[in-house]
């Protein structure tokens, strides 16, 4: 890897804004500060942008194994690099499912071959692999995922004897989707029964309502006390569920919260405008409850931001409500729209970057990577202004579904470099084939 030379650059770092010029050598952060005495084989004259550590996303779906018409680990980690994501963290439920350790090996070779961006994988949980989760090696998985309700074929996990002995013995860090089946399929049923299978997309967050992820979530967070057990809820969409989780500095606890990134721009007012395109499990509730998560992330009581990609075809989102999936792309838009908040004034750009880097590395156990700090992988960001908007529309969309529920924004700043442990991945509209992203390290 050659020498790379960012000069002018306004760095965005712990807590800190600061003028700077990096240098990149090897593929690490060789050195920060006035450079005007050194040359590289690449400059960047960043003046008038932001350089941050990139994001790092600890929840994706790229869908591969089992899904090639809706994304590959090609085709979505691009679209990640051009958004500004460096480093993704990839759930267990493909087809096969993530829950063999030869499962696991075959999708870090998938990667190695076809991942622009740094990678990790989580290991999946069933009624029937515990002895194969208690032996894991905590370093070779990025987390172990449970599915607490709403999971498709064997991946559903609510046996309470079950829950018991997995939240005890897990080695590593345990993430939890959390939702009460059995209320959500009352209710369903209840819908179903006056509409058939045209429910109106409307109905989704009352049928997959607040306190079916209470349900579900306080138990998740009642069993992780019993057992002393490291862990992390996923994707939280409610206002009453943020009293579960403390204040405090990450450092501090062992139990740990998410939110995503469309449960902090969308609200049940959009699904007049954009119906099953926003359809997702645990779904977007009420502008109350979005902006009750908006505040929490600038306190300690959230402290990660993920997306939770799940691409679908567009004509699988046109299917009727009880054959729609859910989910939704994000990774290629998700830090532009986030900058939005950052515009807007609902959230420091130091607490964003916190969030969205410093924090996951440490959540995780990641060493060198989310933070400009020399030494470091060089995964990092520049991020430009567009004082007159960069329409969404106007850029390719690189995720394979082809589609975004972004489409008709405008964003007031854009991803203008990615560089993936120092190689260059994205810049000035184009993406570099050669790069190769690596996997990631846990240190527990």
């Amino acid at each position: 890897m050659g020498r790379i030379l960012i000069r002018n650059a306004r760095l965005v770092n712990e807590g800190r804004q600061f003028e700077a010029d990096l240098l990149v050598h090897n593929g690490r952060i060789e050195t920060i500060g006035s450079l005007d005495h050194l040359s590289a084989e690449l400059e960047i004259d960043a003046q008038g942008q932001w350089l941050l550590p990139g994001m790092i996303d600890d929840q994706v779906h790229f869908r591969e194994p089992g899904a090639p018409d809706k994304g590959s680990l090609h085709s979505e980690s691009r679209a990640a690099v051009a958004g500004g994501i460096t480093s993704f963290m990839d759930m267990p439920n493909t087809s096969p499912a993530t829950l063999t350790l030869e499962a696991l090996e075959d999708k870090q070779r998938r990667a190695a071959k076809h991942s622009v961006a740094n990678y990790g994988f989580h290991f999946g949980v069933s009624n029937d692999n515990l002895d194969i989760i208690a032996a894991l090696n905590p370093t070779t998985v990025a987390g172990v995922k449970v599915f607490m309700g709403a999971s498709t074929g064997n991946m559903l996990v609510d046996d309470p004897q079950v829950l018991d002995r997995l939240f005890s013995q897990v080695p590593t860090i345990l993430l939890a989707h959390c939702e009460h089946t059995p209320s959500i399929q009352v209710r369903q049923q209840r819908w179903q029964q006056l509409y058939g299978e045209q429910i109106p997309a409307a109905a989704h967050p009352r049928i997959r309502d607040a306190d079916a992820c209470y349900r579900s979530s306080s138990m998740a967070v009642a069993l992780a006390r019993r057992h002393g057990t490291r862990l992390h809820v996923l994707h939280l969409t409610s206002a009453r569920e943020l009293a579960l989780f403390e204040d405090r500095p990450l450092a501090q606890k062992r139990i740990t919260a998410e939110v995503c990134v469309h449960h902090l721009l969308f609200d049940d007012r959009d699904y007049s405008r954009l119906g099953h395109l926003i359809k997702c499990n645990p779904a977007i509730k009420s502008q109350a409850d979005r902006d009750a998560l908006r505040r929490a992330l600038n306190s300690q009581r959230l402290d990660v931001i993920g997306t939770d990609h799940a691409p679908h075809t567009w004509a699988q989102k046109q299917l009727p409500y009880t054959r729609a999936p859910a989910g939704l792309p994000l990774v290629q838009h998700a830090l532009p729209a986030l900058l939005e908040l950052v515009a807007d004034g609902v959230l420091p750009l130091t607490t964003l970057v916190e969030k969205t880097s410093h924090r996951v590395a440490d959540l995780f156990a990641i060493p060198d990577r989310g933070y400009l700090r020399e030494g470091y992988w060089a995964d990092l960001v520049l991020v430009r202004p567009e004082p007159s908007g960069q329409a969404v529309d106007e850029q390719p969309i690189l995720a394979r579904c082809g589609w975004t529920p972004f489409s008709g924004q405008r964003w007031r700043h854009s991803v203008s470099t990615t560089l993936v442990s120092g190689q260059l991945a994205w810049h000035q509209g184009r993406l570099n084939e050669d790069c190769q992203g690596l996997p990631l390290r846990f240190t527990r």
